[in-house]
Order: structure tokens, then C-alpha cells, then sequence
């Protein structure tokens, strides 16, 4: 038999692919998608549940999920989709770990600053589905991953992290949490979790698992740098993992811009940039609308035009996908009486932005793949 199981914000357009190559011959299959986005797959069962943060649904799909995987015997062939946003979308803690529990743990580590490698991490291991637990129930039967990139580095057990072998330990989860001052903010029960038995992640050993790579953040740059050089631009790729704090990314793209000549396109893709939420922050944004507001500050006066990205149409969960700055941003800013450090300091990156008109609208757009940055530099001192 031929079994196809997916979740996640670019699960779509590959389970209609996969539909529309194989037809008939896939015997059964789901897939969980944000609640909201249309489905149109005809062979595959379909699911809703929410992102960012988990749901009663996310628990449903998730013991979908499980149930299909039981189902398999020697011979079958599972080819998964499984792609960003799947941990809100499949939500399945340990039995000692109570759904809201396992919610205000997301809610912490969502907020903390931490890399996604470092949030999967922990969440790998209070999990009845991550860290490879999906695929122990699986096998005997061959898995084939589909997945598409949106972690710096393309880590295998972070992008495929249900049906891969993990690498980490339960206590590399407990020492992430203690690094970010997470340890006694945490629910009692995951903390307890994590120092049992069942935190550790199945070894896998054997069964037979492949991952086919099908958009990272190298290809993603290599496409951007191509379209910039057929516009008459000098491409350069600043990096393809980009990733740290998204003030000092917004802050290090600026003074790279600064140095280039007229005519540079800096390109660059990256895991999602972090936003270290503290008491002071109160407004809505996301770290690209971020990173282009502390941009917009290194770029006052300066011939230049950036524009930054989530690919998956929604920055930070919000309704934009990111924003655009350039030289003139800052002053305009100022003469609209909004203050810029302010909204930094608060992580209300939106309102100033959305004051501008620099805030920029997709929609969801059917895939998840990294933040994007291109700044252009022009001739003088100022202007787009």
C-alpha cells in the first residue's frame, strides 16, 4: 500500500502534486493544514487545527496522525509532507503532560529568543509524535520524506523531526531550558516529563527512511540572485543562514548596504529571525517587520531599498508577511511623529510600519520556506 501523511503551511501544494503524479495508487492519507486555507485534494483526508499556537483540533489531527501510522505492515510505503508549522498543527503530549500545559510551554518558548532548533528541541521530547515517534510506529514499512526547508542549515531531525531519527537528548531539552531562564517557568508536569524515561527519543535503528530535500534556503538565494542579475543588479549572497536577534540583523544588512556600491542587490535567507519578548512589549509585529524598522534607522540618508520577507505570508503570526524600508524611511518617520525606537523596544513594529504604507500583504502563500532580505543600493545619498 501506498500511504501519504502530511501537516504543515507548504504541506499543500506538495499533497496536491503528489495526488495529482500518483493518483489512484495512493491507498490512503491526510493532512493537517492552518485552519482557514483551502484544501481542493480529492484522495486525501483533510484536517484543520491553528498556528501558532496549538488547539484542541492540533490533538485530534495529531491522533489521526498516529492512527494511519498503527495501520502499517511490511511492504507499505508512507511518503510524508511535513513541512513548518506542523508543531501547532500536530499536537500530541505525553499522557502525563495535560494539553494546556503543553500550550503554556509553547507559549515560553515562543517568546524566549531561542532559535527554532533550539524550541524543537525541547519540544522533540515532550512529544508522543516528534522525535522520530511517528516513524517507530511506522515501521516495518519504508519512509520517504518531502520536506522543504525553513531552518538555517536544513537539519534533517528539525525539518522532519516526526518520522527522522533525533539527535538530541532529553537533556539537551533540559539544559536549552535552563540557558534561557526556562526551568522553573516551565509546568511542573513537563518538567517531570523530562527527566523520565519515556522523554527519550526512539533510536530507529534499521528502518528504512529517506528525505528528499525540495526547496532550501541555497536554492531559494540562488533563484533571487538570478532574477537580480537578469534586472541588471550585482547579486550578492550575504548568507544562506542567517539568523541571530532581528534588530542586529536589520542592523548588520543596513551597514553592509552602506559599503556596497550603486547597483548591489544583497541577498540573503535565513531561519526566522528572533524576538526576545520581555515585559515592556505590548504591540503587534514580527521579526521581519522588525528587521526592517531597525534597517530603516542605519539606512537614513542613504541611496538604498531593502525588503524582508517570511515566505509563508504571515511575520511573527501577523497578517503581513514583512516590510519594505529605504534612505527616507527614518525621516519620514520623524515627520510623522512616530518614534522608531520606541516601537523597537515594545515589538510594535506594525503600527509604525502600517503607518508608512511600508508593510507588506501576501496572504498565505502555500509555502514555508525561509526569511528573505534584499536590500538594492542606488547612486547619491538618498532616495528609493
Amino acid at each position: 500500500r501506498l500511504i501519504v501523511l502530511g501537516g504543515g503551511k507548504a504541506t499543500m501544494p506538495v499533497a496536491l502534486a503528489l495526488e495529482e503524479i500518483l493518483g489512484d495508487r495512493i491507498d490512503a492519507g491526510a493532512v493537517v493544514l492552518q485552519r482557514g486555507r483551502k484544501a481542493g485534494l480529492d484522495r486525501l483526508e483533510v484536517m484543520y487545527a491553528d498556528h501558532p499556537l496549538p488547539s484542541p483540533d492540533s490533538v485530534l489531527a495529531a491522533e489521526r496522525m498516529v492512527e494511519l501510522a498503527g495501520e502499517a505492515r511490511q511492504g507499505d510505503l508512507f511518503i510524508t509532507c511535513f513541512t513548518g508549522g506542523r508543531s501547532a498543527l500536530l499536537c500530541l503530549p505525553p499522557s502525563e503532560v495535560g494539553f494546556e500545559d503543553k500550550r503554556r510551554l509553547n507559549e515560553l518558548l515562543l517568546a524566549s529568543g531561542m532559535p527554532i532548533t533550539a524550541i524543537n528541541t525541547v519540544r522533540k521530547h515532550v512529544s508522543r509524535i516528534k522525535g522520530g515517534r511517528l516513524a517507530a510506529r511506522i515501521a516495518p514499512a519504508r519512509i520517504v520524506n518531502l520536506t522543504v526547508s525553513d531552518v538555517a542549515g536544513d537539519p534533517l531531525d528539525v525539518l522532519a523531526d516526526l518520522t527522522t531519527p533525533d539527535s538530541s537528548t532529553p537533556g539537551d531539552a533540559i539544559n536549552v531550558l535552563g540557558n534561557y531562564g526556562l526551568l522553573g517557568k516551565v509546568p511542573a508536569s513537563v518538567a517531570m516529563h523530562l527527566e523520565s524515561e519515556q522523554a527519550a527519543s526512539p533510536l530507529l535503528d534499521g528502518q528504512p527512511i529517506e528525505t528528499v530535500m525540495l526547496v532550501n534556503g541555497e536554492s531559494v538565494c540562488e533563484a533571487m540572485a538570478g532574477a537580480a542579475l537578469n534586472r541588471g543588479l550585482d547579486p550578492v549572497i550575504v548568507g544562506t543562514c542567517l539568523e541571530g536577534e532581528a534588530v542586529e540583523v536589520g542592523e548588520q544588512l543596513a551597514r553592509l548596504a552602506v559599503e556596497s556600491p550603486p547597483g548591489t542587490a544583497l541577498i540573503g535567507c535565513g531561519g526566522e529571525s528572533t524576538v526576545t519578548l520581555g515585559e515592556s512589549a505590548f504591540g503587534a509585529g514580527g521579526p521581519n517587520q522588525e528587521v526592517a524598522l531597525a534597517a530603516a534607522r542605519s539606512l537614513g540618508g542613504h541611496a538604498a531599498a531593502g525588503v524582508f520577507l517570511d515566505t509563508d505570508g504571515s511575520d511573527g503570526g501577523s497578517t503581513s508577511a514583512g516590510a519594505t524600508c529605504d534612505g527616507e524611511t527614518a525621516e519620514r518617520a520623524h515627520e510623522a511623529d512616530l518614534d522608531l525606537d520606541r516601537a523597537l523596544a515594545a515589538h510594535a513594529s506594525s503600527e509604525p510600519l502600517s503607518a508608512l504604507g511600508d508593510l507588506v500583504e501576501t496572504g498565505p502563500t502555500g509555502t514555508n520556506v525561509n526569511d528573505l532580505f534584499v536590500i538594492v543600493t542606488g547612486e547619491g545619498s538618498t532616495g528609493k
